[in-house]
């Protein structure tokens, strides 16, 4: 049994999930979508959730990102999402057509993606039937793409920094010292040098064949620090070399934890390895503002050189750490037509999108 009563936004509590936050509510009500938050109340895991409400046409899909933050035990996953799904649906408008979760809990193919025995995450079907186990209506889905990421590397940077600098792999460090002797510069920066950054994550989104977001996605981020009763933070860096910018980051902080959210590097002089040396000092900025973990987001799953992000796996991993696998992303259909048809939609546009 799952029972829910709404709260304002501004009465989450700290939580090192950023997106479980009322600095994130406030950037995304400046984004179009509508913010909720609920306590929780079980008979197991409790705390309160993130809920957001974003329109499609003529139907309403609401988003929990990465919540709920406390995972029952494994073998009940799925009966609570089913309880708390209907629990939500009571508080929500009659045309939301379906709840998509972005679960931060562990996968439970965890061990064996570490141990090597997989190198990917079982197929959707499969992870379904394991997902309903126990349920009553077997109305748990697997999303199409997971909204954050599934599989993502964690540095722990709570201890010295040598210790943390000890923990990469050799050739890493070598970028970072190369980086610097180069005279490659790192500084921290303001909301004024968005477009800057901006430019250079549109040269980015170019380069690695991606559409990049708008320019108000990354101005929200900055206005929702303003008028957020949090202690959320934002460090914004840019790596230059003479009056060339060839790197940026900005990484949110909440509680003891960091993400890296958004990365841009330039076309020319790649060779100066400037985003070694600029993960190397948001890792910094992070661990003296109190931070014992600096998330560098997706990787690919295993060593898998035909994955799209094996890539970015390769280049994470350099920094050590460790990847975390979770569940990813799950819907819970209201209205099964409504819902089939967006499935389909979707389905249709990431096709095109990555032909």
């Amino acid at each position: 049994m799952v029972d829910l009563s709404s709260k304002t936004t501004a009465a989450l509590l700290p939580t090192d999930i950023l997106f479980q936050t009322p600095y994130w509510a406030q950037v995304k009500s400046r984004l179009g979508l509508r913010p909720r938050a609920f306590d929780i109340a079980t008979g197991g895991p409790e705390g309160d959730v993130l809920v957001l409400l974003k329109t499609l046409g003529d139907k309403t899909v609401a988003i929990v990102p990465q919540g709920p933050e406390h995972a029952p035990d494994e073998e009940e996953y799925g009966t609570f999402i089913e309880n708390f799904s209907l629990a939500l649906a009571r508080h929500l408008e009659p045309d939301v057509a379906f709840i998509r979760y972005d679960l931060p809990w562990t996968s439970p193919y965890s061990d064996e993606l570490q141990e090597g025995e997989r190198t990917a995450f079982p197929e959707a079907r499969v992870r379904e039937m394991r997902m309903n186990m126990g349920t009553q209506h077997w109305n748990i889905r697997k999303s199409f793409e997971d909204l954050t990421v599934a599989s993502s590397l964690v540095v722990d940077i709570g201890e010295s920094k040598d210790a943390i600098l000890e923990g990469m792999k050799p050739k890493t460090r070598y970028n970072i010292g190369l980086a610097q002797r180069k005279g490659v510069t790192v500084q921290t920066v303001g909301r004024e040098n968005l477009p800057e950054f901006y430019a250079l994550y549109c040269q980015t989104a170019r380069r690695n064949g991606f559409k990049p977001g708008p320019f108000n996605h990354f101005s929200a981020l900055f206005q929702g620090l303003a008028t957020s009763p949090d202690h959320s933070e934002l460090i914004f860096l840019l790596a230059r070399h003479g009056q060339d910018i060839l790197a940026g980051a900005i990484v949110g902080i909440s509680g003891k934890a960091a993400n890296f959210l958004y990365g841009a590097s330039a076309n020319t002089k790649r060779n100066l390895m400037a985003p070694s040396l600029m993960h190397w000092t948001a890792m910094r900025h992070a661990r003296e503002r109190g931070c014992t973990t600096y998330e560098m987001g997706a990787v690919s799953p295993g060593v898998d050189p035909s994955h799209p992000f094996y890539g970015l796996y390769r280049f994470k991993t350099g920094f050590g750490g460790r990847i975390e696998y979770r569940c990813g992303s799950w819907d819970f259909p209201l209205d099964q037509d409504a819902y089939r048809e967006f499935s389909n939609a979707e389905r249709m546009y990431r096709s095109r999108r990555d032909a």
